[in-house]
């Protein structure tokens, strides 16, 4: 005989998910979860919807865990509102020098709302990047038919790096360019620091014969680059 868990009841304001169809018991937590001010009944839904999802799983019921995996990821995306509500600051312990006689109690910063509610580190920076992924298209992937899990729902509100602004120019220039910038930046900083010399009296005679047999290409290729460059001044 398979034992499943006892669920905890969801938040209060919900019908009972035994005494009402499945899409009233969403949509009510949907209501109840757009107009949550606090971060810990947003965790506490999200916590609640996870457990419910685990029955589902075991009890084979794919609607129910449908329903689950919406309420958590909605439950977690308002968490990550709330918290985007805190203007990010540094928390640096200031000189006392520039402490108030009658020092004025500051908000909690982001960190300190998120541990105050329960998160962790880990679970606040998932909400905030669940609460990140833009409003239509959260919408789209968590009302389709195989919702996403909320670490894949996360990894689309990571930011990423902006894409460079090219100006017309070819992307394979472009990156040319960037790996000719780091290369003679590098030969550069070599050149100007080592006598030519010491690398020559260094090198055996197949070095030597190496390195003249390699140079004598770069010469023309450097006059080659000049050039260029003249050219589209």
């Amino acid at each position: 005989m398979t034992t499943i868990a006892c669920i905890p009841p969801l938040p209060s304001g919900i019908p009972s998910v035994s005494k009402a169809k499945l899409p009233a018991v969403y949509q009510a937590a949907k209501e109840s979860l757009a107009v949550c001010s606090k971060m810990d009944e947003c965790q506490d839904w999200a916590d609640k919807a996870e457990a419910l999802a685990s029955y589902a799983r075991q009890a084979g019921d794919d609607e129910m865990h449908r329903m689950a995996d919406r309420i958590q990821a909605r439950a977690i995306r308002r968490c990550g509102e709330l918290l985007k509500e805190i203007e990010p600051r540094h928390t640096g312990r200031p000189s006392k020098e520039l402490m108030p006689a009658s020092a004025v109690i500051s908000p909690p910063t982001r960190k300190e709302a998120a541990k105050a509610a329960g998160l962790s580190h880990r679970q606040q920076h998932t909400a905030l990047r669940v609460a990140n992924v833009p409003a239509e298209e959260f919408e789209k992937v968590v009302e389709s038919k195989h919702p996403p899990t909320v670490t894949e729902i996360a990894d689309r509100g990571k930011k990423r790096a902006p894409i460079a602004d090219l100006k017309g120019r070819d992307p394979r220039d472009f990156k040319a360019c960037t790996a000719a910038l780091g290369i003679v930046r590098d030969l550069y900083a070599f050149a100007t620091t080592t006598d030519p010399k010491a690398i020559a009296r260094g090198a055996s005679a197949k070095e030597r014969d190496r390195l003249a047999s390699q140079i004598q290409p770069l010469i023309g290729w450097f006059t080659d680059l000049l050039n260029a460059i003249e050219e589209t001044k």
